[in-house]
């Protein structure tokens, strides 16, 4: 990381976010693992990728406040800081809405979605499929995972290459996870 990106992350206020994110603990995720801890996981997975726009990465700690949290008050989400309103317009990019399917959300972030929404999807799917690695259902596993293969490939192919690698990457051991303990 060079100097300029480390200032620029030092400068960058994310504590509120996290507050808000914190509504999340305690919440069960039907992939495993704890819905608070996913948010820092998706936020430190495009750090890891050198993703270091303030808009994005306040939107990763908070990307599924809208959707799990049936009584959030989104003012308390656009009041925060001077980004805040791109970061709740972001948040709402990646958020699938009760009248949504799954593959009708995924189509349209494909087909619609800012760059930072893909890049976000991605990373989220990142942290998503490292967390099946709790699950005991190879049924959900194997759908999961061939959702990945057929939706979010493509965005991540388009977005960075480097994502789409680890996202092969454990498309590839969740694979053969599910064949050694099948359905």
């Amino acid at each position: 990381m060079t100097t300029e990106e480390m200032l620029r992350l030092k400068g960058m206020h994310l504590a509120p976010y996290m507050q808000l994110a914190t509504a999340l603990i305690g919440k069960v995720r039907e992939g495993g693992g704890n819905m608070f801890r996913h948010q820092i996981d998706t936020m430190a997975t495009l750090i890891d990728y050198g993703y270091i726009d303030s808009v994005l990465l306040k939107a990763s700690v908070v990307h599924d406040l809208i959707e799990d949290v049936p009584d959030f008050n989104h003012n308390l989400l656009i009041s925060i800081d001077y980004e805040s309103p791109a970061v709740y317009d972001l948040v709402l990019e990646v958020t699938r809405f009760p009248e949504e399917s799954k593959p009708e959300f995924l189509t349209r972030i494909r087909e619609s979605g800012s760059f930072h929404a893909k890049v976000l999807k991605v990373a989220d799917r990142i942290s998503n499929m490292i967390s099946l690695g709790f699950v005991i259902n190879t049924e959900f596993i194997s759908r999961y995972t061939e959702e990945t293969v057929q939706y979010i490939l493509p965005i991540a192919e388009e977005v960075d290459k480097s994502m789409l690698a680890e996202l092969q990457s454990l498309v590839e051991s969740r694979r053969k996870y599910v064949s050694v303990f099948p359905v």
